[in-house]
This record gives C-alpha cells, structure tokens and sequence, in this order.
C-alpha cells in the first residue's frame, strides 16, 4: 500500500530554538516519507556513537526534533535512512537485493546557536538532502 499524500502544511519552524530537524519525501510514491526508521549517531572517539532511532510520522517528519536542547552540541552526525525497509515494507515492486538498504547522510554542525533542517528526497534509486533553513 501506497503512502499517503501530505494533506496538512507543514508548521512554521521560526522563533523556534536551535535544533536539528528532518524531514523525508517519499519521490517514488509522489509522498511525504512516514514510516521511514531513522538512527541518528555521533562521531566520539573515533566511532559512530548511536544517539536515538526514530521513526518518521504524517508529514514524513519525527515526532521531535532529532537534536535539540542540551543535546543539540557542534559535531559530526550521521542520519542513517532504512530506505530498503521502508520500500519493503510499502511491497514496492523492486528487484531482490535492493539498490539501496541503509543510506548514511553525514554532517558537521559548526554552531548550535543556529538551526539546521535536512530535508531528503529520496527513492528506490537515488536521494538528494540539502541543508534547509
């Protein structure tokens, strides 16, 4: 089954504080991205440190910031996307093994005093993030 098209407008993020915000869109399906798995980690030490694994809601955002608060500090994080899962588990129509099974987005954030929002576009093929405001 198919997901279902984004029916509510995303809610102003300004005069928020810093945080670290995701949001996936589903371009196989035409989409937003809900019930994509989601494990954010940390670089500490020479190794990728899990911090938490979400999943995304309606919208194709998490229920919460992935970083805010007291844990939102400077640092190399990595977001892995359970991209294959997600496709299997909608019985998307794809060959065996998937292209794509676990894609890791990596970023370094320089100033926790600012706001960094990872929106995604992804597919069964490809993905594309950018640094959103």
């Amino acid at each position: 089954q198919a997901p279902a098209a984004l029916s509510v407008a995303p809610t102003s993020q300004a005069g928020l504080s810093p945080r670290l915000t995701f949001h996936a869109v589903d371009i196989f399906h035409g989409a937003s991205g809900a019930g994509l798995k989601l494990e954010l980690s940390r670089f500490e030490e020479g190794n990728w440190k899990l911090l938490k694994a979400v999943e995304t809601v309606a919208g194709g955002r998490p229920a919460d910031p992935l970083l805010v608060g007291d844990a939102y500090v400077p640092g190399r994080y990595e977001v892995l996307m359970n991209v294959g899962e997600y496709f299997e588990r909608l019985g998307a129509k794809l060959p065996q093994p998937a292209f794509f099974g676990k894609v890791p987005l990596r970023i370094v954030i320089q100033d926790a005093g600012k706001r960094v929002h990872l929106p995604v576009l992804f597919s069964p093929w490809g993905f594309s993030f950018y640094r959103g405001s």
